[in-house]
C-alpha cells in the first residue's frame, strides 16, 4: 500500500463504510461483502486497514476551501433582485391559480352540459324503442279499414258516374196516347 492516499479511494471507502452504519440488513451486508472483494483486489489486510484509519485520524485530508462572500452591496443587488423575482412568481402563482379555477368551474359546466345530453339522449331511445316495440296489429287494422273505406267509396263512385252517364229513357207511360 501507498503512503500517499487516493482521494477516489478513501471517497469509496467512505461511502461503503456508510453503508455499512445502516439499519437495513440487506445493504449492510452489501457494504461489507464490497469492502472485502476490494480488499482481496488491492491485497489490504485488516492491519493494513486499521493503520491507513489510525493514519487519517490524526491529520485528514484538506477539505475543499468556502466559497469567499460577496461584497454586502451586491448581496443588497441580489436580494433586491430575488424578491422582485419571488414577487413576480407570485403574480403569476395566482394567476395561474385563478386559470385553473375558472378551468375547473367551465369543467364542471361542461359535465352538467353533458349529463343532461346523456339523459336527454336516453329519453329519446326509450321513446324510440316503444314506437319499434308497438305491435303491428292496430297499424294493420287501420290500414285494412282505409283500404275498405276507399274501396266503398271507389264503387259508390262507379255507380253514381254509371246512373248520370245513362241516356234518358223516354217516358213510357206518357207515349201510349
Amino acid at each position: 500500500m501507498s503512503d500517499k492516499l487516493d482521494p477516489k479511494e478513501l471517497k469509496i471507502l467512505s461511502d461503503i463504510l456508510a453503508l455499512v452504519l445502516e439499519d437495513q440488513p440487506g445493504q449492510s451486508a452489501n457494504a461489507l461483502e464490497a469492502i472485502r472483494n476490494r480488499a482481496r483486489r488491492n491485497g489490504t489486510t485488516g492491519g493494513a486497514l486499521k493503520n491507513l484509519f489510525t493514519a487519517i485520524a490524526p491529520n485528514p485530508p484538506a477539505r475543499a476551501q468556502p466559497r469567499p462572500r460577496a461584497p454586502r452591496a451586491a448581496g443588497a443587488q441580489e436580494m433586491q433582485a430575488a424578491r422582485a423575482r419571488i414577487s413576480q412568481l407570485t403574480e403569476s402563482l395566482n394567476k395561474l391559480d385563478l386559470d385553473l379555477r375558472s378551468a375547473r368551474a367551465r369543467n364542471e359546466e361542461l359535465r352538467s352540459q353533458l349529463y343532461l345530453t346523456q339523459q336527454a339522449r336516453a329519453e329519446s331511445q326509450a321513446a324510440l324503442s316503444m314506437m319499434q316495440a308497438r305491435p303491428a296489429a292496430p297499424r294493420r287494422a287501420a290500414v285494412a279499414l282505409a283500404f275498405a273505406i276507399g274501396a266503398l267509396a271507389g264503387i259508390a263512385g262507379t255507380e253514381m258516374l254509371h246512373v248520370l252517364n245513362l241516356p234518358a229513357l223516354p217516358d213510357r207511360a206518357v207515349a201510349a196516347d
